[in-house]
């Protein structure tokens, strides 16, 4: 054993947090600490590490064990270091080595015949080997850029970065100390998905113990091994990852919650006899003896009061037209650094958009470019019947500061009863007399879940959503993603939290090569398809072409017209010479082992093209038919005109997507015969 608890309690204040808890980490574990926002998670690893002493019980630890410790509460540190000095801080026996042989040499080149300094500077040398010191700063180096740090930042000072950068610098610096066991609070808070990635892979070999503090069931998922989970005051531990503990954490709960009912029921069953008895003397006995047993019943907790059946639904008053927004040649940049160069999107009605990336690429200030609220070089045109709601940090300066909770979202005009807007507000977090709070004492992580309720309740038919998921925990990040599911909008979003992603959006944008690289389909096949482009890459493709290139060209030439096909075909054929294809392209038959067969596979292959080529001019025809007709005020007024209108556009659509399917399968294996016939 490592650390851990026995028989431990502890209250802050006069609430406890826990009571009676044994916990013991071994070596080599992989836990995830979790439990609804307030529980006290954070406070646990305090103790456990020693900064808060337990009222009983006792902390327990190995002799000798090293355990490092990442919170929040670590940004209040300041350095004129640079972060790689900062971070090599985490060497601090090699480091001070490193000072005591320089001042040896130092020595040695006034005393070079001295013996015994001689002797000393051997021993030094031979320590430093010993302790790895020689790769200190490679590894310093790798951690960093693995983070997300350029070589040129490197050499910057730690106090020139936002606090979320700094966090990333003590990140490097713990994990570079390997201790035998790693507490993490929120580690991915202050991530990007490249860098979170990177920490997983980072982790999975990691040597020592990790607990970790997290609300991102992605990363739980493919991290931790066992769950412990802090609930109704006690520590409740499950051997399995995130989704091992959702379906026993469920099996569990039944069982409490009969175990409560039939509990209630006795309770109920001895309260009638002791009521009947109590008075007759024959019975008194009996009637207190029953009295005593329900004193010293241990009551079951009832589940269905910490587990509310709550839904928050979104609600829009008009429909639009198809197309939301159209972006034309949008370019923008920020002094010498280029975001965007003339490009192109469309967001289409019934769009579910994920703008994924590393930071710094230009999430936000695309968003902001979508919402209207930065400038920019270029044409970005709203579609007919769109009423737009854009939720970001900076809304937070839109809150009237002297609104209670409750009063600010009386104000957005949602025509929805007080108690209603508090079971909304419950859903974020704001219970009882929270709603009653001025806004202007709230935190901010409080002052953008109220945003965020706001946005909720504005009826908007597509929604910009700018980090949705920060602040909340994962009970409302689940009710987040239901409501999203359930959205009749369309909507456009940047978030880290890889779970949230997957369950809501149905394309991915990438922005990359200063355009907007689009995605059809959802997270984990976008993950899985760069997976797949990533192993070609490094055989006979030439991976630094982007991968996602060719995804963009296919996208184009299964949307034109016919007479155009052929002229973007070729263009898109070097693409897919030099990179890879589409995620809905599967892997072809073995290739012919000689010219004959693959003279007679290619013709096979290009009368499918034709034919293909053929259906999607068709179906585009039909297509942007019902477009016309849908983009058309009028038609909103005739229902049943307009219902068949909508069926026979859906019907369409999966058509054209099963076409383009097979039209990329067809084009990819055209290319593989094409370049090996030579053509």
């Amino acid at each position: 054993m490592l650390a851990g608890f026995q028989d431990l309690s502890f209250e802050f204040g006069a609430r406890t947090i826990v009571r009676d808890a044994t916990w013991h980490i071994q070596p080599s574990e992989r836990i995830g600490l979790i439990g609804y926002n307030g529980t006290g998670k954070s406070t646990l690893l305090k103790v456990l590490v020693g900064e808060y002493q337990p009222s009983g019980g006792s902390v327990e630890k190995g002799r000798d064990v090293s355990i490092g410790y990442l919170h929040q509460d670590l940004l209040s540190f300041d350095s004129n270091d640079t972060i790689l000095q900062v971070a090599l801080g985490a060497f601090e026996k090699v480091t001070r080595l490193e000072k005591e042989i320089e001042v040896l040499g130092k020595e040695l080149e006034i005393h070079h015949e001295d013996e015994r300094l001689l002797h000393e500077y051997s021993n030094k040398l031979h320590e430093l080997e010993l302790l790895g010191g020689y790769t200190i700063h490679h590894k310093t180096e790798e951690v960093l850029q693995g983070l997300g740090f350029s070589q040129i930042d490197l050499q910057r000072p730690y106090r020139e970065f936002s606090g979320g950068w700094r966090m990333r610098v003590l990140l490097a610096k713990m994990i570079l100390q390997q201790p035998d066991l790693l507490l993490l609070d929120e580690p991915t808070n202050h991530l990007d998905l490249p860098s979170i990635e990177w920490l997983e892979k980072y982790l999975q070999h990691y040597k020592g113990a990790v607990v970790i503090v997290s609300h991102d069931k992605y990363f739980l998922n493919r991290m931790v091994t066992k769950i412990v989970e802090l609930y109704q005051q006690q520590l409740h531990i499950y051997n399995g990852n995130y989704d091992f503990y959702e379906q026993e954490k469920e099996m569990r709960m039944d069982m409490q919650q009969r175990a409560f009912e039939n509990q209630q029921e006795f309770i109920r069953q001895q309260e009638r006899f002791i009521e009947r008895f109590r008075a007759k003397a024959s019975k008194a006995a009996a009637a207190q003896s029953a009295m005593k047993r329900l004193e010293k019943l241990e009551r079951i907790e009832d589940v269905t009061i910490d587990r509310p059946e709550i839904k928050v639904n979104f609600q829009i008053d008009r429909i639009p037209g198809k197309i939301i927004c159209n972006l034309k040649n949008i370019s923008k940049a920020f002094g010498p650094i280029r975001i965007l160069n003339n490009a192109d999107a469309e967001i289409n009605r019934g769009d579910k958009i994920a703008l994924i990336g590393a930071n710094g690429k230009g999430k936000s200030t695309l968003l902001r470019i979508i919402a209207g609220a930065e400038t920019f070089e270029g044409h970005r045109n709203w579609g007919h019947n769109v009423e737009e709601s854009f939720y970001a940090q900076h809304q937070l300066e839109a809150l009237n500061l002297n609104h209670t909770v409750i009063d600010e979202m009386k104000e957005c005009g949602s025509q929805k009863t007080e108690q209603e807007l508090r079971t909304l507000l419950g859903c974020f977090l704001f219970s009882g007399d929270d709603v009653e709070k001025k806004i202007r004492v709230l935190s901010g992580g409080e002052k953008a879940r109220v945003a965020l309720a706001k946005t909720i309740v504005s009826k908007a038919n597509f929604l910009i959503l700018d980090e949705p998921t920060n602040h909340l925990d994962m009970l409302s990040i689940d009710l987040l993603i239901e409501a999203l599911k359930r959205y009749q909008g369309s909507l456009v979003l940047v978030s880290h939290d890889r779970h949230f992603i997957s369950r809501t959006a149905n394309k991915i944008w990438e922005i990359e090569n200063l355009e907007i690289k689009e995605f059809s389909g959802a997270y984990d096949e976008w993950v899985e398809w760069k997976e797949r482009m990533a192993k070609r890459g490094n055989g006979n493709h030439d991976s630094s072409t982007p991968a996602i290139e060719v995804k963009v060209k296919t996208k184009v030439l299964a949307g034109s017209e016919k007479q155009n096909q052929t002229a973007k075909h070729k263009d898109g054929k070097k693409q897919v010479n030099n990179s890879a294809h589409s995620n809905h392209i599967a892997p072809g038959k073995a290739i012919p082992a000689n010219d004959k067969e693959s003279k007679k596979e290619l013709q096979k292959q290009q009368r499918l093209f034709q034919q293909l080529e053929e259906k999607i001019a068709g179906l585009n025809l039909q297509k942007n038919s019902l477009e016309e007709l849908l983009s058309s005020p009028g038609i909103y007024a005739e229902k049943g005109k307009f219902l068949k209108a909508e069926t026979d556009y859906k019907k369409i659509s999966e058509e054209l997507n099963t076409a383009n399917a097979d039209y990329e399968k067809v084009f990819e294996r055209l290319m593989v015969l094409e370049q090996q016939l030579g053509k």
